[in-house]
């Protein structure tokens, strides 16, 4: 490593030594899509909040991932670390979640280049699967229809780079604390015809935490054709990752050691293979026809080493076998007897293989409609998806460091072999037509149809209980008003209706009787309903820019979401992951948002330029029917859900500010913080346990420009060294810690102060 970083050093002084430095890019963007496939309007005229991110302030805030800058600066957003791995967070948007975690309801949509990026078992969302270096440009919408189904609050439309868009070469390494590393080349270029863009990537770590190392090896490209009114992106990507995430521990264990763990080790494997063919074409000055089709491929791999809820059976008849709520029948069909080798542990495992294939065609109409400006796409999409999921559950043992070991007998009721198809078929529409020159009304709408078809393949399984069809349709319309008040101020309203289906995952784990183990046993297939949102929400934004003489944006709003027939997962039993999925009636999430951004050269002298922006929301997300729960301070009762509940893993208050300084335009120094408000542990909807508290969290950047060409950057996270937790569930700790352990409440905590240094060179 030392040998590359001398080596980059002397050839990027020696090559650029002369060269002046350019202004700073801001990435500033002004026009936003209005589809997964682009197609484009002002943002004034968009009558919902749009969030955008560009690959330059993505470098500028050394955020090691996409969700990592969405939880440091953007509004309504957080971020919580179940996982304790970087590259699997779970992002909350307005209290609507995209995560990689199976059994969380699933309320945000993500596309990559126009393609689905929700995973199509369990609508999932894995993060680890792109280099952050790929990013082009991200924009984070709220509720949507046209984004299809999942985008109950919002949907995240990521576009990569091309050799047009990033027609630079560059690389970029870095190191320092938990043993982590990351090596980074990206290369694009273009003639005015052929160009191509690149980006390889390789990080790895130890992690913080004990067992808990992470690899990943990921790749992406395109290949592009630009005419004078055709384009054509040819885009392949790749990875190869293994990430250890241990996740939450009983709150006295952390106490002792904030590194301990409770049982390891928790791995997931991801290869996933990504091809698209897309393209545009100017028909007319006013009519743009685009298009696209892909290929994916993502084979996953789960082991989770977890603690065991079996023991000695208790009744005369089976004294001497192994037994849950019945005696244990092993995969061969004999019942498993009693002994230290199956007590005490459990060995999760699953693979999963999904293929999706599919495409998107829009036709963009830009002409005026009865001599009034209008903005007309209309278009449709087909995905087809297949999954083949394979478990098992091994018995075990723990080891003195609470490792597992296998006993080679594996539990015959939580053996799956699924395979599942599921189709969708979306024709969307989006109009904006100027009414006025100050005055713009949207109107549009998505039709979802979803077919889900799924096929129990475990032949010891007579009755096959996880046989199924299914099929969920719905039109769900959108309309909203935009309005020039002043000519620094906007003002906007918008009701909207979105849905998700449920997945193959929640219909094949759906029964109260047969709790399954997430995410591996699967024992049968109830009907669920789809979940509907429908939100209202309006507001005023504008700019201050006359005052400062530089960049001032502000914005003001409220939005309020009710999700009928929302989906929810049942904890049923001791163990976490142990439950099983139904719909609860409606949810509620409103709040207020509040953000402002300013961008000010020269404010002291001619040599300091200035940034910073801020962000508050207040959001309220409660149950609106009661329903009933298990205690999570007692497993063997059952609680009452009443109406005003406060839904878990949520908080109430988040605040996010961040100021930055470019001197010389050479040197850049800034700061962030966030505070999370407190929020109630995932298993008490009840709420009637203390909630995870609240915390405050800094960090800081640096860099210097030595030329134009190479730099020296860093940055510490935590600054401060704050203990704090992001993620509370409940568990059981005394039968593996001993009864001293009888606080039920696990946490995932935080890191501690860390810092990385590294050095990049462009040319």
């Amino acid at each position: 490593m030392k040998k590359i970083i001398y080596t980059v050093f002397a050839f990027a002084v020696s090559q650029s030594v002369l060269a002046e430095d350019k202004p700073q890019d801001l990435g500033i963007m002004n026009v936003v899509g209005v589809s997964p496939l682009g197609g484009s309007i002002d943002a004034d005229k968009l009558p919902t909040p749009v969030q955008t991110v560009s690959s330059e302030q993505l470098e500028k805030t050394q955020t090691i991932s996409l969700a990592d800058y969405i939880n440091r600066y953007l509004g309504s957003a957080h971020v919580n670390e179940a996982q304790n791995n970087p590259l699997q967070p779970d992002i909350s948007y307005r209290g609507f979640t995209a995560s990689p975690l199976m059994g969380l309801p699933q309320g945000l949509s993500t596309y990559v280049n126009g393609v689905r990026f929700n995973e199509p078992f369990g609508d999932t969302v894995n993060w680890d699967l792109l280099p952050q270096g790929a990013i082009d440009s991200m924009a984070m919408y709220s509720s949507n229809p046209v984004y299809g189904l999942n985008s109950l609050g919002g949907a995240i439309a990521i576009k990569t780079k091309t050799g047009f868009s990033s027609p630079k070469h560059q690389i970029e390494t870095y190191g320092g604390s938990f043993g982590r590393h990351s090596e980074e080349l990206t290369s694009g270029w273009n003639n005015g015809t052929w160009g191509y863009f690149v980006d390889i990537n390789h990080f790895q770590e130890d992690g913080w935490r004990d067992f808990s190392p992470t690899k990943a090896d990921r790749a992406f490209g395109t290949l592009s054709w630009r005419g004078d009114k055709g384009s054509l992106d040819l885009i392949l990507g790749a990875n190869d990752n293994d990430m250890r995430g241990n996740g939450p521990a009983p709150i006295q264990l952390l106490a002792q050691n904030r590194s301990a763990i409770f049982t390891h080790y928790d791995q997931t494997v991801t290869r996933m293979f990504f091809s698209e063919l897309s393209g545009s074409y100017d028909v007319t000055e006013n009519i743009e026809v685009s298009g696209n089709t892909y290929f994916r491929q993502n084979r996953m791999r789960t082991f989770n080493g977890d603690n065991s809820d079996y023991g000695e059976c208790a009744d005369e008849e089976n004294v001497g076998l192994l037994c849950g709520e019945t005696p244990v029948i092993d995969t061969n069909g004999n019942t498993v007897a009693f002994g230290d080798s199956v007590i005490g542990a459990t060995r999760n495992s699953s693979a999963t293989q999904m293929r999706g294939k599919g495409g998107t065609l829009q036709t963009a109409f830009t002409g005026d409609l009865f001599k009034h400006e209008n903005n007309l796409t209309v278009g449709a999409s087909y995905d087809n998806a297949e999954t083949h999921f394979a478990s098992n559950t091994e018995l075990g043992s723990l080891t003195a460091n609470r490792g597992t070991v296998g006993s080679g007998i594996y539990v015959d009721e939580s053996k799956v072999r699924l395979h599942a198809n599921t189709e969708t078929v979306g024709v969307f529409l989006s109009d904006t037509f100027s009414i006025t020159d100050k005055l713009a009304a949207t109107v549009a709408g998505r039709y979802n149809h979803i077919s889900v078809d799924m096929k129990d393949q475990y032949i010891n399984d007579a009755e096959k209980n996880l046989n199924g069809n299914h099929a969920f349709e719905r039109l769900n319309p959108s309309a909203g008003l935009t309005y020039q008040l002043l000519k620094n101020v906007n003002v906007y309203g918008n009701y909207a209706e979105s849905a998700r289906a449920p997945t193959p995952m929640e219909l094949s784990c759906a029964d109260p009787q047969a709790p399954c183990k997430l995410p591996n046993s699967f024992l049968s297939d109830p009907p669920l309903n789809q979940v509907v949102a429908k939100t209202w929400e309006g507001g005023f934004r504008g700019d201050l820019n006359s005052l400062i003489d530089g960049r001032w944006n502000w914005n003001l709003g409220f939005f309020h979401a009710i999700n009928n027939n929302d989906i929810i997962f049942h904890r049923a039993g001791n163990i976490a992951s142990q439950g099983y999925f139904s719909n609860v009636g409606q949810t509620r999430r409103y709040g207020i948002e509040a953000g402002t951004s300013m961008d000010k050269e020269s404010v002291f002298s001619a040599i300091d330029d200035w940034h910073f922006n801020t962000n508050y929301t207040y959001l309220n997300a409660r149950y609106l029917n009661g329903f009933d729960i298990q205690n999570p301070l007692n497993p063997d009762e059952i609680v009452q859900v009443q109406k005003g509940d406060k839904i878990p893993s949520i908080p109430e208050h988040i605040f996010k500010a961040a100021l930055s300084v470019d001197l010389w335009k050479k040197v850049s120094l800034g700061i962030n913080g966030m505070y999370s408000g407190q929020q109630v542990f995932r298993g008490d909807e009840t709420n009637m346990a203390k909630p995870l508290s609240g915390y405050w969290v800094f960090n800081g950047t640096a860099e210097y420009k030595i030329t134009e060409n190479f730099a020296l950057f860093g940055k510490v996270n935590n600054l401060f060294d704050t203990n704090y937790n992001t993620f509370g569930v409940y568990g059981q700790a005394d039968q593996v810690l001993g009864a001293a352990y009888d606080d039920r409440r696990f946490v995932s905590p935080a890191a501690p102060r860390a810092g990385w240094i590294g050095v990049r060179l462009s040319m």
